[in-house]
């Protein structure tokens, strides 16, 4: 078999297990808890790799008050970070909502630890997305993994899903790394020993000690299937659902096919749909969306067209916040090309952004979810960016990394020119002809630009103003890391699209407070979701679906009749008598990297939830 070559997939059959999982991104960890906890478990998965679009990502995720941050002294409480939940969510979601997703973190670590070879780390000062806000930290709450030796899987390598951008040399890049590497000249004595060192372990590793590190979300990806090969979980791969089967009014499995042939999966305690979110249907994603999205220019896994949400659908289930996205900003894209994301550019100083109109719109170093946000606003209040074009200067294309693999000094691909998404003038004047943009707009947009950057404060949008915005800065431009005048000798504008890593909308249930009067509903739920809307911090897709799907296991072990797992352990049940579901969030179809697990269950016990019509 040739290298990295998937090994053939297992052949599907009629099968009686205990936790069926739809899925297999961050779903793994409901499937590694349901082993733990002793239920035989079963992953299904859509397409021939493992790893969803958790394997596409940038593999960080947000998780308050967790162990890593205690070991590494960050100083992260449980009420802090529930207060800047609330502040940050507000009212569009119940507290109690937050609370647990809060409450749940710490657990899911712990058992990660138990179940995988992974190792984490505090990405100290990756800030909070809105750290001003009460409870917020500047100091961040995000982790990452460690570089991992993908090696472990052995056959199964093959089976892991690729990541969005392939390495010509073996160099396992965090996303801490980025962030100084991006910065190589500007701040060499911090990135070149970042190089080295990562550039060391990788072809250290790959040559002499025989092992492939990788990082991101490919490491966090290939770090759970690495325990769920070890537990010796089933996957099969090229196994879709194509519906849900109910008895008495509940869950009981699911229908599969593999290779045009049907066959079942009966799951005696739940059903945990993480399928990913409707990225690539694009019936969907213009009807709930926008019809200005680019065709296929979601960088979600190519399987993520919504089977799971319309399988519950089918049962009566309601939908929510299928208007939302994992928004991503992104170079256009080019000659049938997925886009190319852009994260620390927007923020670099030397640039910024403007619309059709030739004026800027927003703070371009705002994260990328609100920045999809405002786009999208835009377009509901009747005033869409028809166009959006990234403008810079050549000491910016001199200073750092562009598009995530065009380096200092090295020019624009040629590409990017023949196919007009990039043009190149002398003057602003000029670059707006070139663009098609109002020369006399976009000229009083740069002069206003610059006299705001030589100021060092952006009135207008107040770019530079929050530790988020300066995190992805320039320490050695001052007084704002964010802000700098453009020079007119040669100016680059280049086309933008607005990608997204995923879709945040799914099957929605209800709130995690016991209403007696809904107990008697048909199709019964663990988990209620969470709003997308708001996003705290980096890696929130992640933390957001891994504590839901531990929990939706273990409320799947609870024995209906003795209120216990199988392996003796008791589950938590309330002085009422009813089982304790763990309150999260909403989507019975994962949106990509983060989703929420919600578990459609055939437990006879009183539930506390129902899934709204």
């Amino acid at each position: 078999m040739a290298k990295n070559q998937a090994p053939p997939a297992t052949q599907a059959k009629d099968i009686v297990v205990d936790l069926l999982v739809i899925g297999s991104g961050t779903g793994m960890a409901a499937a590694l808890t349901a082993n733990e906890l002793g239920l035989s478990t079963l992953i299904v998965e859509k397409t021939q790799y493992v790893g969803g679009s958790t394997a596409r990502s940038g593999g960080a995720f947000w998780m308050p008050a967790n162990p890593i941050l205690a070991k590494a002294g960050a100083g992260d409480t449980v009420e802090r970070a529930k207060t800047y939940v609330r502040s940050v969510v507000g009212d569009t979601a119940p507290a109690q909502r937050g609370e647990a997703f809060v409450d749940n973190g710490a657990a899911t670590v712990d058992m990660l630890y138990r179940t995988t070879p992974m190792k984490f780390f505090w990405a100290k000062e990756y800030s909070d997305y809105h750290p001003e806000l009460p409870g917020g930290s500047a100091a961040g709450r995000t982790c990452e993994c460690l570089p991992f030796d993908a090696s472990v899987l052995g056959a199964e390598r093959g089976r892991l899903r690729p990541g969005l951008m392939e390495a010509g040399l073996p160099m396992p890049v965090t996303g801490a790394d980025y962030k100084w590497m991006n910065l190589m000249v500007k701040k060499p004595s911090k990135a070149f020993p970042r190089i080295i060192r990562r550039l060391a372990q990788g072809v250290y590793g790959k040559y002499v000690l025989k092992r492939e590190y990788i990082a991101g979300g490919q490491a966090l990806a290939a770090g759970l299937f690495a325990g769920v090969v070890q537990a010796g979980i089933p996957v099969w791969t090229e196994t879709s659902l194509v519906r849900l089967i109910t008895e008495d009014g509940r869950v009981t499995g699911a229908v599969v096919v593999q290779d045009g042939r049907e066959v079942t999966v009966t799951a005696r305690r739940g059903v945990v749909l993480a399928a990913g979110g409707f990225d690539h249907n694009m019936e969907w994603r213009h009807k709930y969306q926008s019809e200005r999205l680019g065709e296929h220019e979601s960088l979600g896994a190519e399987g993520n067209t919504g089977e799971a949400i319309e399988a519950a659908q089918e049962l009566g289930a309601g939908i929510g916040s299928m208007d939302q996205s994992w928004w991503f900003p992104a170079v256009a894209s080019i000659k049938g090309r997925p886009p190319m994301v852009m994260l620390a550019e927007r923020a670099l100083p030397g640039s910024f952004i403007v619309d059709q109109t030739g004026r800027r719109f927003v703070n371009e170093a705002t994260d990328y979810m609100s920045f999809g946000q405002r786009v999208l606003e835009r377009e509901k209040a009747g005033d869409p960016a028809e166009s959006m074009w990234f403008v810079f200067d050549q000491e910016y294309r001199n200073s750092y990394v562009f598009a995530g693999g065009i380096f200092p000094r090295q020019p624009l691909p040629q590409a990017f020119f023949d196919s007009g998404i990039a043009h190149k003038a002398s003057s602003p004047v000029e670059l707006a002809r070139k663009v098609g943009l109002p020369e006399e707009a976009f000229a009083e947009s740069f002069e206003k630009f610059n006299e705001a950057a030589a100021a060092g404060s952006d009135a207008e949008f107040g770019r530079g103003g929050s530790a988020y915005d300066r995190y992805y800065g320039d320490p050695t431009v001052s007084p704002n890391p964010n802000l700098r005048k453009l020079d007119t000798s040669a100016l680059y504008a280049v086309k933008m699209t607005l990608s997204d890593l995923g879709t945040c909308g799914g099957v929605h249930a209800s709130p995690p407070v016991c209403d007696r009067q809904y107990c008697g509903q048909r199709i019964r739920s663990h988990l209620p979701g969470r709003r997308c809307n708001d996003r705290p911090g980096a890696g929130l897709r992640i933390h957001c679906r891994s504590p839901r799907s531990r929990e939706s296991s273990f409320d799947s072990a609870v024995d209906p009749l003795g209120n216990r797992s199988p392996n003796g352990r008791s589950a938590r049940v309330s002085d009422a008598g009813n089982v304790h579901w763990s309150p999260v969030r909403l989507v019975g179809a994962m949106p990509p990297v983060c989703p929420i697990s919600v578990t459609l269950t055939r437990q006879v016990t009183k539930t506390r939830y129902r899934l709204q019509k």
